[in-house]
């Protein structure tokens, strides 16, 4: 018996803080129903142009509300019996995966109201791919992964080197 049930719409994407939105690559009908896919269904992967040109590296001089930063942004359509969740990072899909976050993100507890949830990662060098996931964490103590492993493009590409040409 699973004590622990969240509902079947989880909808999982990913923003970059501190950069404008990309244009949709979808009509408003297509995002509005990938919007409600089940959460067995990765997000679908928008075409991006190539990313600015910028500074790579550890972020950790620049002030935090400076920083770039990639933000996992979920929501359930109800809850039951949920505690929080854990937000986990990756340099590759398979590979291992760090948790990010020091204590759970709280969740709703029991409600059949939609919750929307965010965690932003300003700890990443901009000009790398990440992957994530988030687990759920019930009332219990049961934690399960509940979204799939997602994608988050680099947010800059490397300077080009005057001097190396």
């Amino acid at each position: 018996m699973r004590l622990f049930v969240l509902s079947a719409l989880v909808v999982c994407t990913l923003a970059a803080c501190d950069q404008p939105a990309p244009e949709p690559t979808t009509p408003p009908a297509a995002q509005e129903t990938a919007a409600t896919a089940p959460a067995t269904t990765a997000p679908a992967e928008a075409v991006v142009a190539k990313p600015p040109e910028g500074d790579c590296g550890d972020q950790s001089g620049i002030p935090a509300e400076e920083r770039l930063a990639n933000t996992p942004k979920w929501s359930l359509a109800s809850e039951q019996d949920n505690f929080g969740f854990d937000v986990f990072r990756g340099d590759t899909e398979d590979g291992e995966f760090i948790k990010l976050n020091e204590n759970p993100i709280l969740g709703a507890g029991t409600t059949d109201e939609t919750q929307k949830y965010q965690f932003r990662d300003d700890t990443i060098d901009p000009c790398r791919e990440y992957w994530y996931y988030v687990e759920s964490i019930s009332t219990a103590g049961v934690r399960e992964k509940m979204t799939p492993t997602f994608k988050a493009a680099a947010k800059r590409s490397p300077r080009s080197d005057p001097s190396a040409q």
